[in-house]
């Protein structure tokens, strides 16, 4: 990542907007493919989702090497050899980040989308139905968890691991912990964020799986970690045990892509040894 991009005058970290945001059309096998990476929390949602849903005869998979380097995201078996390739081939104008996930039309040859929070809602409501993850009565208490969740978990991370001034990153933590605390009792009482899977979990485990092993360390969100928090632990660790959920974290991937990418925060590009964490339930 060249985060230098994405840092405002005063230092904080604004994530850059997703700039293919078309929609999918009716499922056709053998017509999208997603391009996905284990270590990218956005993409794990989508891996999640295609596996629950039961998409996979319908929506081919190509997982993009984690280690990114200034081409960005490396496609193992060459065609094409970077995701870069079909940014341009879709916008030869595109000077952003090539960023995953992202859906391409092999009949049309072109990105549908990078929009990653649109991407699920849109596999949920016209691709899948069963396990019904958006279901309709708890819409709009949904789309409010989750904008909780992006501003003060998922992509507040980022904006503590990131940022350039003392105060941005203070406030940032400051959300990070105050959203982690707040989730900490509503799931002392509950499996789940609903009285049911949603799509609220998938967004919140993808950052939590993540937590100990990079975003605490890496980012410095050192407050305090999963494993301080008894009811938090033990539900990512419930999640995990579902096949669509543990079967799709590889630790390998999101270790070697963080602290071997992300030179600005770690230089020597050393991949740290353990956390020694037991995911079983």
């Amino acid at each position: 990542m060249k985060p230098s991009r994405e840092i405002s005058g005063d230092g904080r970290f604004v994530r850059q907007p997703n700039h293919f945001t078309g929609r999918l059309g009716p499922p056709e096998p053998g017509r999208y493919r997603l391009y996905a990476s284990y270590a990218c929390p956005w993409a794990h949602r989508v891996l999640i989702v295609r596996r629950l849903l039961g998409l996979e005869d319908l929506l081919d998979v190509t997982i993009v090497d984690p280690i990114r380097d200034e081409k960005g995201w490396r496609v193992p078996g060459g065609d094409p050899e970077y995701l870069s390739e079909l940014y341009h081939a879709t916008d030869p104008g595109y000077t952003g980040r090539y960023t995953v996930p992202c859906i391409w039309d092999t009949h049309e040859k072109r990105l549908v989308t990078n929009d990653f929070p649109q991407i699920t809602l849109d596999l949920e409501m016209s691709w899948g139905t069963s396990p019904d993850l958006y279901p309709e009565r708890l819409r709009p208490d949904i789309d409010i968890m989750n904008d909780r969740l992006y501003h003060g978990l998922n992509n507040a991370v980022y904006e503590a691991g990131f940022a350039r001034d003392q105060q941005a990153y203070e406030e940032a933590v400051a959300r990070v912990f105050t959203t982690l605390d707040h989730l900490e009792v509503r799931l002392a009482e509950s499996a789940y964020l609903f009285d049911t899977l949603t799509e609220s979990d998938v967004r919140l485990y993808t950052t939590l799986a993540r937590f100990d092993t990079v975003y605490y360390p890496h980012f410095k969100c050192m407050v305090r970690r999963l494993t301080d928090y008894p009811a938090l632990w033990a539900y990512a660790r419930r999640l995990h045990a579902i096949p669509a959920f543990g079967e799709t974290t590889d630790f390998d991937h999101i270790k070697r892509h963080y602290f071997m990418t992300q030179t600005g925060i770690n230089p020597s590009r050393i991949v740290p040894v353990g956390p020694e964490l037991d995911w079983s339930v």
